[in-house]
């Protein structure tokens, strides 16, 4: 595997671009984990202070050291770290209408359940993008429409491109929200339209989890510090073929 790309570092912290599809620490059935490869790499132990998904991918906060993951867990939980995300989703925020849509902010609130017991969430959104699915796609790419498989999604779909902001940290708290907000993110098998997913994937081929954590904001020598990334490069070529499909 490639080197993980290391975006910063001093002699705390690194901030690091997780590859989707590397889960941040080892546990059953975990090969090959984000803090394995990243010591190996470093020549030295690392200690991840926040989680990103499995397949999500983006920013990421690793401490040198137990002192410095204590101190920047401490950060993380006061609010002194802002995390902001991109997510490809399908349909558009309850409430919302497509043509008044864009640009759009607000804010989720439902509870999610943590280990059986439900927790309080937070996560702002904005609508940056919005497209429309055209008919041709809701049909089995090289079928001819009498014999293709017809979908449930109705002609001109919304699609739509959000920022995210968190405000709590909850497990899969941003896939959860938007999926019971009636956008789910695209190619989320777990809390997602799996109608939807499988026909993304046949016709535009579009396997990946469609969120990033694209941007941080941290306390750096005493003031706030940015790190921005573009979008990973399945997310790219997912908006490159959907522009191909989809008219704005």
């Amino acid at each position: 595997m490639k080197d993980i790309p290391i975006i910063y570092e001093n002699d705390e912290i690194l901030v690091i671009n997780k590859p989707a599809g590397l889960a941040v620490q080892g546990g059953q059935g975990v090969r090959n984990p984000m803090d394995q490869l990243l010591a190996q790499q470093l020549g030295a132990k690392v200690y991840p202070v926040h989680r990103l998904d499995k397949e999500t991918s983006g920013l990421l906060v690793v401490a040198r050291t137990t002192a410095a993951a204590g101190l920047w867990t401490r950060l993380i939980a006061s609010g002194q770290v802002k995390k902001e995300y991109q997510a490809l989703c399908f349909g558009l925020v309850q409430g919302l209408k497509a043509e008044s849509a864009l640009g759009k902010t607000g804010r989720l609130t439902q509870q999610v359940w943590v280990a059986g017991e439900g927790k309080s969430a937070e996560t702002f959104y904005r609508v940056a993008r919005i497209f429309s699915l055209e008919p041709c796609l809701l049909w089995e790419s090289g079928l001819p429409r009498e014999e293709g498989m017809q979908t449930a999604l109705p002609p001109k779909a919304p699609i739509s491109l959000l920022e995210l902001t968190l405000g709590t940290g909850r497990t899969h708290q941003i896939r959860i929200h938007l999926s019971q907000a009636g956008c789910p993110i695209l190619a989320d098998d777990k809390h997602g339209n799996f109608k939807v997913n499988k026909m993304i994937r046949k016709t535009l081929g579009i396997k990946t989890l469609q969120l990033a954590a694209t941007r941080l904001t941290l306390p750096l020598e005493g003031r706030p510090a940015t790190f921005q990334i573009p979008l990973p490069p399945h997310m790219a070529s997912a908006l490159e073929a959907l522009s191909q499909g989809l008219v704005e």
